[in-house]
């Protein structure tokens, strides 16, 4: 199914990269700026510092006082955020087309004058802003450090992908105000991201507009490379088995993946897409639906590009179910299907689910930004968000089997539980203990 999204791309003299794709059919205009920067280019002793840039890109500038971002934005009818992950940070806006000048005024001013605001004061402010977060979102929240967990168990120490990009607070609760700026003239110029404008302006005028607010910016010395993160599948089983307080007993299996950008990482995904995409997914029918024994099952890949990415299945038993029953079932299936593959029809189905999400992904002007500058600046290719069905569907039952087989086995993972505390209940392994 080919789209034709209009694309065009210019290259300022310092090195920004800007892609804009104009639609004259909305009043709107998106502006998306990635940068190549991630939980995974922090070494040891700096994590958490992607993250941190995240909240401090809004606490003021040069010319933009603390708070200013946002409401000046939002006074002319702008939706903005930001993210961090660990291949890339992204920071994006979308509003009236007749605010393009703000929005590209301000993310230029933080590009190049973010230091300006940048004192001991602003970084003790955010440092305990992070700080808040990771009790709300990781420490305090049932189940929230799972992933923790299982990052640890999947790879080795100090692997790039071995730590949430919430970091470590310690390393935060370390960092001076020298180590802060040092790390923003590494990574923050205009050399090292990618700037999409998509919505209601002409190619011409968004480019001009690119020149006049990024032109000026000087670009920064070439960023070190991440380090290399290649590795094959897990040898073995890790595990890490929690009593706490929650809701229900939870099991999540992580599996080592095959790096984005291959036909290789695209079949597995279909594979686990296969086993719990939606209510169509195996585990949804036989532990949910046929033996009631889990309330709900998920799971999926996450691409990544430092030579590894991974995957996730999750069911959470039913009231009264031995969760070892659930983690049987898994087991059973995951098995199942790397020995006897998938039908035409299972092939079908899951494709046609994958081309329904990209599809409501690029319908807005917002998402097709995003994918955009994710295409430009992870893979050098932002066309990528026309072709990507065509490789979605390219993809043989055949291919899904033998990327199951090799990486998304029973025997090749990292698994946290959790279960309730009980009067009776008594501490599992020691994470990080193998089968």
């Amino acid at each position: 199914m080919p789209l034709n999204y209009p694309l065009a791309e210019q290259t300022l003299d310092n090195g920004l990269r800007v892609v804009v794709s104009s639609d004259r059919n909305v009043p709107i205009v998106s502006v998306n700026l990635w940068y190549d920067v991630g939980s995974r280019h922090e070494p040891p002793g700096l994590t958490g510092f992607a993250h941190l840039f995240e909240h401090l890109m809004f606490q003021g500038s040069r010319n933009v006082e603390s708070g200013q971002h946002f409401s000046l934005l939002e006074s002319v009818g702008a939706s903005l955020n930001a993210s961090t992950f660990f291949d890339r940070t992204n920071y994006f806006e979308s509003l009236p087309s007749g605010g393009l000048d703000l929005a590209l005024w301000l993310e230029a001013d933080r590009m190049g004058y973010l230091l300006d605001a940048v004192n001991q004061e602003n970084l003790d402010n955010q440092r305990d802003v992070v700080k808040e977060e990771k009790r709300q979102s990781y420490d305090n929240r049932p189940y929230g450090d799972s992933y923790e967990r299982l990052v640890r168990l999947l790879f080795p120490e100090h692997h790039p992908y071995a730590h949430m990009t919430i970091g470590s607070m310690a390393d935060l609760d370390a960092a001076a105000v020298e180590d802060v700026h040092a790390f923003f003239r590494k990574y923050y110029g205009p050399n090292n991201a990618v700037l999409t404008i998509v919505g209601d302006v002409s190619e011409e005028d968004a480019f001009d507009a690119a020149k006049r607010y990024f032109g000026h910016l000087p670009a920064i010395p070439t960023p070190p490379p991440a380090p290399d993160g290649t590795v094959g599948p897990l040898d073995g089983v890790f595990r890490d088995d929690v009593v706490d307080d929650v809701p229900s007993d939870l099991i999540t299996m992580m599996f080592r993946l095959p790096v984005d950008g291959t036909p290789e990482l695209d079949a597995a995904a279909l594979a686990l897409d296969v086993l719990a995409g939606g209510q169509s997914g195996r585990l949804n029918r036989r532990l949910v639906r046929d033996e009631q024994i889990a309330q709900s099952v998920s799971g999926g890949a996450l691409p990544l590009i430092g030579g590894v990415s991974f995957g996730t299945l999750t069911g959470i038993a039913s009231e009264g179910i031995d969760l070892q029953q659930v983690e049987d079932a898994l087991v059973e299936e995951v098995e199942k299907l790397a020995k006897d593959g998938i039908t035409e029809d299972e092939l079908a189905t899951v494709q046609a689910q994958a081309e329904r999400d990209w599809l409501e992904q690029l319908a807005t002007c917002g998402g097709r930004a995003d994918e955009i500058s994710h295409h430009a600046l992870l893979f050098g290719d932002p066309n990528r968000i026309n072709t990507r069905i065509d490789e979605l569907r390219a993809v043989t039952a055949d291919q899904v089997q033998a990327a199951a087989s090799k990486w998304i086995r029973a025997g090749s993972r990292a698994q946290v539980t959790y279960r309730r505390q009980t009067d009776n209940a008594v501490a599992g392994t020691e994470a990080g203990e193998q089968e």
